[in-house]
């Protein structure tokens, strides 16, 4: 459904420019899982954006359902780390917003908004404002307001970074449990091996920048998945080892970047 062809991002800085993603090419089915794992600074947010249509390649192509995307679509819908609820809004309006910009009736938004807060279960925060609600809360209720939009891919940029461990726990079970009921794709960015094994039909590991997709590991596993499993330790240490060369080149380019400036 997702095509990805040979894309590549530049940035001009300082009269040079950096090579941000090379030759990306990946595929991605209908319905499907996919996250993609990298070291800090990889270009895996930036990937994320050009699929969104919120940034423009410098090369290369992507279609979703054979259709090439040039700027933000209906088909798109992206829920990021900072939640980016409107906080004068309630919940339920919250959640219609994207209905309400596409002229649709009242009736029917109210309809979609209860429908999709009993499936995040918030039914009983409809009329609350996000200042009433926990971290786990706001973004289930960011994931109810990119799901109303009926989007056939939904874009996740490290959505649960904010979030203690415990929830951030309790909102992998939620995500997967909502996967399940709607069966959106999901390309789905993470810094994180476990939440990406543990969610993820395929993780798609990327080198150090310029971003590039390194490695593909399938995850076989039926959900919900034990991440104590001798299974799930085997493809840790393998995504560890892939990572490890990755993160020191990272950092490395950090050290150079801030001895530059």
């Amino acid at each position: 459904m997702v095509e990805i062809d040979a894309l590549a991002k530049r940035f001009a800085v300082d009269g040079g420019e950096i090579v941000a993603l090379s030759a990306i090419t990946v595929a991605i089915g209908e319905g499907e899982f996919v996250c993609l794992l990298g070291p800090s600074g990889c270009g895996k947010s930036t990937l994320l954006k050009i699929v969104a249509g919120l940034v423009e390649p410098s090369a290369g192509a992507i279609r979703i359902d054979g259709r090439a995307v040039t700027a933000p679509g209906p088909d798109r819908a992206v829920v990021f780390q900072d939640y980016a609820l409107f906080p004068w809004m309630t919940v339920a309006d919250n959640v219609e917003f994207g209905l309400a910009a596409r002229g649709v009736e009242r009736v029917r938004r109210r309809a979609v908004s209860t429908e999709l807060l009993r499936a995040v279960g918030l039914t009983d925060f409809a009329e609350k404002y996000p200042h009433h609600l926990s971290g786990g809360m706001k973004q289930r209720v960011s994931i109810a307001r990119a799901l109303a939009v009926d989007p056939v891919l939904l874009l996740m940029d490290e959505p649960f970074g904010a979030l203690d461990a415990q929830t951030r726990f309790v909102m992998q079970q939620e995500l997967l449990r909502i996967w399940h009921a709607y069966r959106k794709t999901v390309l789905f960015v993470t810094h994180s091996i476990d939440e990406a094994l543990y969610l993820a039909d395929r993780v798609l590991v990327m080198t150090a920048r310029p971003g590039r997709i390194k490695a593909e590991i399938r995850v076989a596993a039926e959900r919900p998945r034990d991440i104590s499993s001798p299974e799930f330790s085997r493809l840790r240490r393998q995504a560890l080892d892939l990572m490890a060369d990755e993160i020191a080149r990272s950092m490395e380019q950090e050290v150079t970047a801030g001895v530059t400036a």
